[in-house]
């Protein structure tokens, strides 16, 4: 009975794992970069010194990432992002599917056999938007890296992983709230390949989308855009194709592309040139 158990558990938790490598957000930052391009899956539960399942799990790894220099960007750029954790028990520190961030500290509130609620504190690893990045973006200024307090879910049944999460700005840096919906199926065609694919969707407030997509009367006069007010609203759609190969009990690879359509005021934006955004990357996870 133990034995399924824990079978059932790490199967729930890579399972897990793996729609984060199907989902992307908004493609313009770290935790959108995390949501579409994630590839970690939990490690077999391994037993302590007593013959127990031992709480501790690690994981170290990074990818190579390519995705649009901003929203709404036509040129691309490449990112290298880490993939590091340590949990025990329900709490967690570092990179996390279910937080879909590559730097969290959080725990998880409820967990049974289908479900898993948690909260965390997230932190952009990279910066999410530089004027130096397009030539677009003179006289735009800098979006800054910024802490944001998260609300996430994950529910599983059988080859079916729905997520929410609902995260909001806590630095004051007017990068206002998001939430996203996913929905991802999963296909193991072999032992160890499991291949996904699902649609998703994120609204975002209005601090969100005037930070990224509107222009005030300042910045117009610097960058030469007209000005632009963007209110809140549905701000993409979106839908994703992954695959994560298990190499023996400790080693995984994933690859993944999304592709976005951005919705509402971010297709009216003068910042924005191109609606449709994809973003692809590989990434190799050393689990124990």
């Amino acid at each position: 009975m133990i034995e399924v158990s824990m079978r059932c558990m790490t199967k729930l938790l890579a399972g897990s794992a793996l729609s984060l490598c199907a989902v992307t957000a908004m493609a313009d930052d770290t935790l959108s970069l995390s949501e579409s391009l994630f590839a970690l899956a939990a490690p077999e539960i391994q037993p302590g010194p007593s013959g127990t399942p031992s709480p501790w799990r690690f994981s170290v790894g990074a990818g190579v990432v390519n995705l649009p220099k901003f929203p709404g960007a036509s040129g691309t750029k490449w990112e290298v992002v880490p993939a590091v954790s340590v949990s025990y028990d329900r709490f967690f520190i570092g990179a996390n599917p279910d937080a879909a961030s590559f730097l969290s500290l959080g725990a998880y509130l409820y967990r049974d056999n289908n479900w898993r609620v948690g909260a965390a504190i997230t932190y952009d690893v990279i910066e999410p938007r530089n004027e130096s990045d397009d030539s677009r973006l003179h006289g735009l200024g800098d979006v800054k890296r910024t802490a944001h307090a998260e609300l996430f879910g994950v529910y599983t049944y059988q080859f079916v992983t729905a997520r929410a999460s609902v995260l909001t700005d806590i630095a004051g840096n007017d990068r206002g709230t998001v939430v996203t919906f996913d929905v991802l199926g999963k296909y193991e065609p072999m032992p160890g390949l499991t291949l996904s694919a699902g649609p998703g969707l994120t609204w975002a407030s209005s601090d969100y989308n005037e930070t990224y997509f509107g222009v005030n009367a300042e910045q117009s006069a610097r960058s030469g855009l007209p000005g632009f007010s963007a209110s809140s609203g549905l701000n993409q759609l979106r839908f994703s194709v992954g695959g994560i190969y298990r190499i023996g009990r400790h080693w995984n690879v994933g690859a993944n592309a999304a592709f976005a359509w951005l919705r509402g005021d971010a297709t009216d934006s003068p910042i924005t040139e191109k609606t449709s955004q994809i973003s692809y990357g590989i990434f190799c996870t050393y689990l124990f």
